[in-house]
Formats: C-alpha cells, sequence, structure tokens
C-alpha cells in the first residue's frame, strides 16, 4: 500500500514538473520574421530612446535600414533590438508637406505601440521647427491676442492627445515647447521680454495634458543642458510665474573633444534641478557627428550613468534625436547609422 501511494505520488509530482516546464516554454518570444515583443517595460523604466520623426518621411523618399548584418528591416526592430524601448515625435500644428502633423504622429505612435514601445511627445506650438533660434507662431494663430492664444495651445495639446487616446495610446511623457531657451510663441511668449506670458503658456500646454490623460509626466525642455545659469533662469523665472510642470529636459550636443567636460557640467546642473526644484530629469535630445560614433558612444554611456546616478531615482532617460538619419538626410550629419543604413557602434551604448 504504502508502495503504490509513493508511486503514485512519483507520477503527480512528475507530472506537475512536465506542465511547469511547458509552461515555461510556452513563455518564450518566438523567433525569426514573426518574434513576439515581450510587453513594454513598466511606466518609470529607464527611458532608452530614440527620436524618429523623420521616419514617415524618410520611408516615403524611399530610404531603407538595415541591421548590423546588413539585413533590410523595419527601423523600429532594428532599434528595439538595440535596447531603444521608447519613442519620441515632434507634434506640428499645420505643416506645409504634412509630415509631423497630429495624423502623420498617430501613425508612426501606432507603429511604436505595435512594437510595445513607450512614448514622448513633443509639441513645437509651430507649424515648423522650433528651437533656440526660432519659436513661430503657426500661421492660423498669428494674429490671435494673448487671451486667445493661451486657449489655442490648450486646444490644440488637448485634439492632438484625444485622437492618441482614441487609439488607446496614451504617452508616457508630454513636452509642452521644444527648446525654449527664450520662451516660445514669439514674440509673446518671449521669455526675455515677458516670462509671465511664457510660464502662462505652459501652464496652458500644462494643463491640456492632464485633461486627457492625468498619469502622463509635462516636460519642458531647455537646450545646452550643461548651462546652469540658463536652466536657473527660465525655470526660476517660471516657478516664480505660476507654471507648473513634472520633468525638466535638457538637449546635448558636444563634440568629441569636449563631451567629457560638458557632461561633467550637466550632471552638476541636473544635480541642481532636482535639489531646486524637486524635479526629474530626462535628456531628450542628444547627438553627435556620424563620423565620430566611437566617442559618441562613450559619451552616451557616460550621459546614461550620470542621468542614472541622480537621487531617488529622478533621472528618467535619455534620447538620440534622429540617429537613423543617415548620409546626410536633411543635411543632417548628427545621426548614428552609417551612409549604407546600418547603425554604428554609437547604438551599442544602449544595449546592456
Amino acid at each position: 500500500m504504502l508502495k503504490n501511494i509513493s508511486i503514485n505520488s512519483m507520477k503527480w509530482l512528475g507530472f506537475t514538473l512536465l506542465l511547469v516546464m511547458i509552461s515555461i516554454g510556452c513563455k518564450k518570444s518566438v523567433k525569426g520574421e514573426t518574434q513576439i515583443y515581450p510587453e513594454p517595460d513598466p511606466v518609470g523604466t529607464y527611458a532608452l530612446g530614440a527620436d524618429v520623426s523623420w521616419l514617415t518621411e524618410m520611408e516615403a523618399a524611399g530610404k531603407k535600414f538595415y541591421n548590423a548584418a546588413g539585413e533590410q528591416q523595419d527601423l523600429l526592430k532594428i532599434l528595439k533590438d538595440k535596447g531603444i524601448n521608447t519613442i519620441r515625435l515632434r507634434v506640428w500644428v499645420n505643416p506645409a508637406a504634412g509630415y509631423c502633423n497630429t495624423a502623420d504622429v498617430l501613425a508612426k505612435a501606432k507603429r511604436a505601440k505595435a512594437m510595445n514601445m513607450r512614448l514622448l511627445i513633443d509639441f513645437h506650438y509651430s507649424d515648423s521647427w522650433a528651437d533656440p533660434g526660432q519659436q513661430n507662431k503657426p500661421a492660423a494663430w498669428a494674429t490671435q491676442d494673448f487671451a486667445t492664444l493661451k486657449t489655442s495651445v490648450y486646444n490644440h495639446t488637448v485634439e492632438a492627445l484625444t485622437v492618441l487616446k482614441n487609439n488607446k495610446i496614451v504617452p508616457e511623457w508630454v513636452q509642452v515647447g521644444n527648446e525654449t531657451n527664450n520662451g516660445m510663441l514669439w514674440n509673446d511668449g518671449k521669455a526675455s521680454v515677458n516670462m509671465k506670458n511664457f510660464a502662462d503658456l505652459v501652464l496652458s500646454g500644462y494643463n491640456g495634458v492632464k485633461a486627457v490623460n492625468p498619469t502622463s509626466k509635462v516636460v519642458v525642455h531647455i537646450s545646452n543642458g550643461y548651462d546652469n545659469s540658463l536652466f536657473r533662469w527660465i525655470f526660476d523665472g517660471l516657478k516664480n510665474n505660476g507654471a507648473k510642470w513634472d520633468v525638466i529636459g535638457m538637449s546635448m550636443y558636444p563634440a568629441a573633444t569636449d563631451w567629457s567636460a560638458k557632461n561633467t557640467q550637466c550632471l552638476a546642473n541636473m544635480t541642481d534641478m532636482v535639489s531646486r526644484y524637486g524635479s526629474e530629469v530626462m535628456i531628450c535630445e542628444l547627438g553627435m557627428p556620424v563620423s565620430e560614433a566611437v566617442a559618441c558612444k562613450a559619451f552616451i554611456k557616460d550621459l546614461m550613468a550620470k542621468n542614472r546616478s541622480l537621487p531617488n531615482n529622478k533621472g528618467l532617460g535619455v534620447f538620440y534625436w534622429e540617429p537613423q538619419s543617415y548620409n546626410s538626410w536633411s543635411g543632417y550629419k548628427l545621426g548614428a547609422f552609417d551612409d549604407s543604413g546600418k547603425p554604428t557602434v554609437a547604438m551599442d551604448a544602449f544595449l546592456p
């Protein structure tokens, strides 16, 4: 009797182990053409990012992308296999060619979602490039008084994010403005002319984001992440004039000869932003000449380590700006793909 119980127990144990092994086996990703990517990294996981806003325009022009072995693949798969877990997309109000309007952003965001990547949305509040040298109002807003301008910022933010939300896409982060070193929507929102106006516009964008997606973190983005006096001027001004934000965003575009010194200055600035405002910090853009790929890899690795070192996990991530732009696409030479459309060693910085 005891022998039979022992044999039955062993059989049951063996059957249970078999079920466990089958279960584990079923959880493995399928390889090859039908590879199934894992679920997106949890909210709050460190963002290893790339801005690929040129993607649809490049594809329409016939550009193709290749992995290191020379196999043509979808760009997002190539980036995913290089460790990228988050995509950044810029939004323009009414661009002449259509690229980066809400419909184009939705098309790219759907592809990122299908790849189980997370999302940072970057509102420029312009029909074209907004950066430290230009912050032009959209043509449709050009003659609006300031009260109407604030409403336009709010409505545009809500409308674009609602289109995404209706497609079950909720960005983890949203920028209100792009490289707003001297404010946005000039001249009404030019910080050196009227910091209160700039703060009001940021608040309109912030409120628009939270109205659609309360969980999305709002980013205010300034270039030259090594320039502490610039950041103190902007964020003291915003704070003193009632603006709100969750994350301080930075750009970093050093040279191969000075990246180490600039990264050291950037760390000091990031640390100051955390202690001064309690803000989280993200490197929303980075890049280096494609000809300096080895130095670029070292630069990215070092900057990630410095961002990750911030107290209380306040460092959120880093984003390469348009790494897939190759062969001087649109005159841009700071990508991280070589002239044949393959990633350079710089992209290895994102691998574990």
